[in-house]
């Protein structure tokens, strides 16, 4: 995977999620969730794709040798900027 396209998409993503915390807040994003069925859907998602994620990051990293726990806190804490970044971070493979 190219890494100046992950970097745009962390930097978009960045972008999108600083607007939302500007304007919703903290506590308005977290009510947004449960709004609707269609919003629960959503997040509901999210946490079975970041889990995946984890699942893979947590493999990737055992056969890399690399440490995975910065890398899990941060998809816990902030999400898709855990998995965006460890890509990012990862050597190039040859």
């Amino acid at each position: 995977m190219k890494k100046p396209l992950l970097t745009l998409a962390l930097i978009a993503h960045g972008g999108i999620t600083v607007g939302a915390l500007w304007i919703e807040g903290l506590a308005g994003i977290f009510a947004a969730i449960a709004h609707s069925y269609g919003t629960m859907q959503i997040f509901a998602d999210l946490v079975i794709a970041l889990t995946l994620a984890m699942v893979w990051m947590w493999r990737d990293a055992k056969n890399t040798g690399r440490n995975i726990w910065p890398w899990i806190v941060i998809t816990l804490a902030a999400g898709s900027f855990g998995p965006l970044l460890y890509l990012i971070t990862a050597k190039e493979k040859e």
